[in-house]
C-alpha cells in the first residue's frame, strides 16, 4: 500500500491567507508564506494554494507567491484558481508549481484537461471539484466557490475527467467545508469507486480522527486540510503519530 498524502490547504484572496465557511464569509488570517513554510517544517507532504476569487475576476495572482514558496519548501506544490489556458499552466509551472488544480475552466471546455496533460504530463492535470449536495445520495459540481451549477454529477465528471488525461482529482465538499464537522465520506467513496487516479479529500475536517475516516472509510488517497491546521486543532506530528498507529502508511520524515 502506497503512503498517503498530507496535504495543506492554503485559501488565498490577494496576499492574504484565508478560511470562510462553506465557501462564504471569508476571514483574514494571516501571511500564507509563515504559514506554509511552518507546515513543511511540520512535515507536511503537499502544498495546495487556492485562489479563491481568480475565477470570478477572471485572473490568477499566484505566481509570486508559488515562486517565493518554492525558494524555500520542498514538497509538491500545487496551484488552482483562474487557471483558463495552458499559458496560465506554464506560467505557474515555470514559478515553481508542481501541479495546477482546475475547475471553472474544465467544465466550460474539457479538453483543456486533455491539453494539459499531453503538454506537461497527467501528474501536473488535477481536476478540482467542489461537490454540493442536492439529495441523500446526489450531489451537483459547482464552480466559482460554489455559485454558479454546472450541471454535472462528481462522480460521472470525475471519471470523465480521467479519460480525458487528469492524473488526480481535488474533491472538496462545500456542505462541509470549515464546519469542522468531518468529510463528506459518502461522497469521497462514490468517486474514489468511480477512478482509478488519486483523490484527494477535503471539506470538513475539523480532528484527526476525521482524517481517518477519509483514508480508510472513503479510500482517500490524500487529505487536504484548512482550518484545522490554521487554528492549531490538527497538529502534523501528532496526525501523522495517530496515523500510524492507526495502521495507516505515512511518509517516513526520517528518509525524506
Amino acid at each position: 500500500m502506497t503512503n498517503v498524502r498530507l496535504i495543506a490547504r492554503l485559501d488565498l484572496k490577494m496576499d492574504f491567507l484565508i478560511k470562510g465557511v462553506q465557501f462564504e464569509g471569508w476571514r483574514k488570517i494571516g501571511d500564507p508564506g509563515e504559514f506554509a513554510l511552518r507546515y513543511y517544517e511540520a512535515g507536511v507532504d503537499e502544498l495546495l494554494y487556492m485562489d479563491v476569487v481568480a475565477s470570478l475576476y477572471e485572473r490568477n495572482n499566484l505566481d509570486d507567491i508559488v515562486r517565493k514558496a518554492a525558494e524555500r519548501i520542498f514538497v509538491p506544490i500545487t496551484v488552482g484558481g483562474g487557471i483558463r489556458r495552458l499559458a496560465d499552466v506554464k506560467t505557474l509551472l515555470a514559478a515553481g508549481a508542481d501541479k495546477v488544480a482546475i475547475n471553472t475552466a474544465a467544465t466550460r471546455d474539457p479538453s483543456l484537461l486533455s491539453q494539459i496533460s499531453e503538454t506537461y504530463g497527467s501528474q501536473a492535470t488535477v481536476l478540482s471539484i467542489e461537490a454540493k449536495r442536492t439529495g441523500p445520495k446526489s450531489w451537483e459540481a459547482m464552480t466559482d466557490n460554489g455559485r454558479n451549477h454546472t450541471g454535472l454529477d462528481p462522480i460521472a465528471w470525475a471519471a470523465k475527467a480521467q479519460e480525458l488525461g487528469a492524473g488526480e482529482i481535488l474533491l472538496t465538499s462545500i456542505d462541509q467545508d470549515g464546519t469542522s464537522r468531518g468529510l463528506d465520506i459518502a461522497l469521497i467513496k462514490a468517486v474514489t469507486a468511480a477512478v482509478d487516479i488519486p483523490v484527494i479529500a477535503g471539506g470538513g475536517v475539523g480532528r484527526n480522527s476525521d482524517v481517518i475516516d477519509g483514508l480508510r472509510q472513503g479510500a482517500a488517497h490524500a487529505v487536504a486540510i484548512g482550518k484545522a491546521l490554521h487554528y492549531g486543532n490538527v497538529l502534523l506530528p501528532d496526525l501523522r503519530a495517530r496515523l500510524g498507529d492507526a495502521g495507516i502508511p505515512v511518509r517516513s520524515l526520517e528518509a525524506a
